[in-house]
């Protein structure tokens, strides 16, 4: 049965807040407000429509950026009154050229100084770079210079580190030795151009069929 949006809860202003997400990298993107009509033209376009409080009037986002968020999945909270919308983001998402509208930091803690939950992503597009754009002196440069043999070689190498580390029951080195791994592995999805969301689509795939329900016990 399809989901009525009545059943939603909206302000008194005729309002519910919407977190834009994107859906590979997990990263919000930004906070939108829609209203009824804003929200069911989103569901009939695909793409996200917000209702702008300073202008009183509905605004298609990308419409003239050309930096359009396709809607993949929209979810509502546990009070039905905050929409969460996964969108996969053309361009960016923040008027100023920041991919995210929340790139201001207020606060970190000392233990995530250097933490980057994007690190796959951020390395990826770093590579990209590389081999589009190379550098004298760059370690990156010089793989993709020597090209496929070289790369597969080094995947191969740090394979067996990974092996070595693992068996030495050490997890710093096994933690560092992996790290070469994946570095080395993503260089070879950037040259064979296979992108992270390829991977995260192929293991979603994967699990969803592993989460089939399992037989309860007497069920033939």
């Amino acid at each position: 049965m399809a989901f009525d949006i009545n059943e939603l809860t909206f302000d008194e202003q005729g309002l519910i807040p919407a977190i834009i997400q994107d859906i590979y990298s997990g990263k919000v993107l930004m906070l939108g407000y829609m209203n009824k009509e804003s929200l069911t033209k989103t569901l009939e376009t695909k793409t996200t429509w917000f209702y702008s409080r300073s202008r009183q009037k509905l605004w298609n986002k990308g419409e003239t950026s050309g930096h359009i968020q396709d809607v993949k999945q929209i979810q509502y909270d546990c009070d039905r009154d905050t929409l969460l919308i996964q969108v996969e983001q053309k361009g960016v998402a923040c008027h100023t050229g920041e991919r995210s509208c929340f790139f201001r930091n207020l606060y970190t803690h000392q233990d995530y100084e250097t933490y980057n939950p994007d690190i796959v992503s951020d390395l990826y597009q770093y590579l990209l770079n590389r081999k589009v754009n190379p550098e004298e002196g760059s370690y990156t440069s010089y793989l993709f210079r020597e090209g496929l043999d070289k790369i597969l070689k080094k995947v191969g190498e740090e394979t067996s580190e990974v092996i070595i580390g693992a068996k030495n029951h050490d997890k710093n080195e096994l933690t560092y030795e992996l790290s070469d791994l994946i570095y080395h592995s993503l260089v070879l999805m950037v040259e064979q151009g296979v992108s992270p969301k390829d991977l995260k689509k192929e293991l979603s795939k994967r699990h969803a069929g592993n989460q089939k329900p399992s037989k309860t016990e007497g069920e033939e």
